[in-house]
């Protein structure tokens, strides 16, 4: 399992990231005391729709307040929204080193250092205590997460009764062979695709209850399409999944469309209360 672990942080470790990105800045003319977050949203979402999505699925339940648990946060963009939009304590817990270290200084540089944390760990084994936060929440996490009951039970344990589980995710919908590259995984020895109804039976099975489940399928497209028409007329973004993908990206963002497109694989939304 170390080793597995070992090869999913391979897979998306980029050095120097958190320099890059005040590289990128600088070359926008974007004066680095006076950063928001928009001006990094591009980069800090690694997910499909972006930061646009992370909004949609925030207005699914009052957020106001409350203490967050981001699973699989990556470079820490909805913990910040959260913490400034909905004035919610984040946490964002990730498997590599360096998201975890661009994250933080990324708030620092946001100002939003005093209301985020980021912890470098194991989804499968969370180092919090149990009924920790009043919502835990996961975007394009499980893909690479081989014992989907211990994702799902260690989420359960640190939520507290009444809370909510919130995910976005990219699931299988049929039997047909996936290929790869993908962008959570080169090959298929880190991807570990489950079906919707097996992640419900999951959920059901720990006591999760559903409130709202939603397809994200045909936006993602959508997404995807636009991005394609503006990669043609503009080129690669100053600041995009490039960041995270480098020359990666336009392979397997293709190819994940493709996959939505062919109905291999969907997208979906939803909300448990515990």
């Amino acid at each position: 399992m170390e080793n597995l672990n070992q090869h999913i942080a391979h897979h998306y470790h980029r050095d120097g990231l958190y320099e890059d990105i005040v590289k990128r800045l600088k070359q926008q003319g974007i004066d680095l005391n006076k950063v928001k977050r928009s001006d990094i949203a591009g980069a800090d979402e690694f997910h499909v729709r972006g930061a646009e999505v992370s909004k949609e699925l925030a207005q699914q339940i009052d957020l106001n307040g409350t203490t967050v648990l981001d699973v699989g946060c990556g470079l820490g963009g909805p913990c910040r929204m959260l913490a400034e939009v909905y004035n919610c304590k984040t946490t964002g817990l990730d498997l590599s080193d360096e998201y975890i270290r661009t994250a933080s200084k990324l708030s620092q540089l946001v100002n939003l250092a005093h209301k985020t944390n980021f912890v470098q760990g194991n989804a499968t084994k969370l180092p919090f205590k149990d009924n920790s936060f009043d919502v835990v929440w996961t975007q394009h996490v499980q893909m690479n997460i081989s014992n989907k009951k211990a994702f799902y039970s260690e989420i359960n344990r640190v939520l507290k009764n009444g809370g909510y589980f919130l995910y976005y995710d990219i699931l299988k919908k049929g039997n047909e062979k996936v290929d790869y590259p993908m962008p959570w995984a080169s090959n298929a020895s880190i991807s570990f695709l489950f079906k919707e109804e097996e992640m419900v039976a999951i959920l059901q099975e720990l006591g999760l209850k559903k409130e709202q489940t939603t397809n994200q399928t045909k936006a993602g497209i959508n997404f995807f399409e636009s991005l394609v028409t503006r990669l043609k007329e503009f080129g690669p973004p100053k600041m995009g999944l490039n960041v995270l993908m480098g020359e990666t990206t336009k392979p397997k963002l293709m190819n994940l469309m493709a996959h939505l497109k062919q109905g291999k694989l969907e997208l979906k939304s939803g909300v448990y209360k515990k």
